[in-house]
Parts: C-alpha cells; structure tokens; sequence
C-alpha cells in the first residue's frame, strides 16, 4: 500500500516538515557528489554503528541525532520524505513548530536506540529518517484516528485507490513491520537492509509520548477546517 493524500487539512503551514525534508534532500544532494568513496566515508562516520558506541567515547552518540539525515539512495531519501510530507503537517500543526521539531528529533534517538538494543555489537552503519518518521506515524494515530488515508493498493495490474481509515492503515503498517522485526530476533551476524526495531521503537514513541507534547484537542465547528472534522477530497 503507498500513502498519496490524507484527508485532514492543516491549519498553519508546516515550516518544520519542509525544512526537514529541505534539510535531508540538502544533505543527500552533497553527499552524492562527492568523489568516488566520499558517500561510504561519511556514512560510516555519520551513521549510526551500534558497536561503536561506548560511554568512553561520548562523541559516537552523537550519531543518533546525525544518522536521522542521511540516506542511501534517491528511493529511501523520496518515500520517507514523501511519508513525512503526508503525516507531518496536521501533526506539526497540533503540536506547533518548537515541539514538533523536539518531537521528530526524540523520536528518532529513540528509534535509533531501539535499533541498538536489539542490534547490539553490529558493525554495520545506519542511517535514515524512518525511525523519526514512525514516530510521527504514532502520533498521528492518536490525534487523528478518524482521518482517512487515500492509498494506492496495486491489484494485479490494475491500480486500486481506496481511502482508508488512518487507524486501520497505521494499524496495517505497524503489523507488518513488528513481523518483520520478529523475524530477526536470535539471529545471528550482521545484516544490512531495514531496520525494523528502528520503526517499532520510534512508532511506540510517538504514540505514547504525542499526550505530552500536542494540547488538547480543540472543537471548532465554526470552521470549515477544523481538524477534528476531517475533509474527504473525493
């Protein structure tokens, strides 16, 4: 299923969302051109190595934060940020600039923590948005269970736009990936691809942390763009 559209309209413009996505392309643009070796190198030295962090060296922390920007190629750099552009607004919205910034940040440290709890000793760098993304995944599962999502569902040849409701769409995509993580547990060895505690760790985070962050929620029927009402675009 690929997420096109939400049905919640935002209020106030997402200057945050569109500077992470600003900031990530930025990031990805200068990485790309650098000679032959340099992308690798500063994957290595910017992403996140769960064995190379270590209280006696401090600075390897740092990664949780720096990892979160960086991404592999043009294909993981477009469908995170396209996830962010969907889901982030109405959730920077509700939350305002300043917390939404601390937000998506937090929830990637703790994305990346999860990843290392379960990835402890591994060699291999990491990096990507995913994990802060999923936390604001979670949080738009609690402020807005009742919006739908307008998603494509590829059926055989034929293309399928179904609007789903954002319960039932996030409640698919958790599933899929806690099985997916499940399925690396006592595994051995290093393993490159996704990764999947990454998402859950980041999505439990949002979801359960969104009631300290976001105020409570407002009614206001007057207006046409209220965001407990949320608008089809059929």
């Amino acid at each position: 299923m690929f997420p096109l559209r939400d049905t919640v309209r935002s209020r106030s413009r997402p200057t945050v969302t569109w500077a992470l996505v600003a900031l990530s392309v930025a990031a990805f643009v200068t990485m790309a051109s650098l000679p032959a070796g340099g992308f690798e190198r500063l994957t290595l030295a910017y992403g996140l190595v769960p064995a190379r962090l270590s209280f006696a060296q401090p600075a390897g922390w740092l990664t949780l934060g720096t990892s979160i920007f960086l991404h592999g190629s043009w294909f993981h750099l477009i469908s995170n940020l396209w996830t962010l552009l969907i889901f982030g607004d109405n959730v920077e919205d509700r939350m305002g600039h300043g917390r939404f910034l601390a937000f998506y940040l937090a929830s990637g440290v703790v994305a990346g923590l999860a990843h290392v709890a379960l990835a402890t000793g591994s060699s291999l760098p990491t990096i990507g948005a995913s994990g802060a993304i999923a936390g604001v995944l979670g949080a738009y599962l609690v402020l807005f269970p009742s919006a739908r999502v307008l998603t494509l569902v590829p059926l055989v040849f034929l293309p399928w736009l179904m609007e789903i409701p954002a319960f039932i769409y996030l409640g698919i995509w958790f599933l899929s990936q806690l099985s997916s993580a499940l399925m690396t547990l006592g595994a051995a060895g290093d393993f490159g691809g996704i990764a999947w505690w990454a998402h859950i760790g980041g999505f439990a985070f949002g979801a359960l942390a969104v009631g300290l962050v976001a105020p409570t929620r407002r009614r206001l029927r007057a207006s046409p763009f209220d965001l407990d009402e949320p608008l089809s675009y059929r």
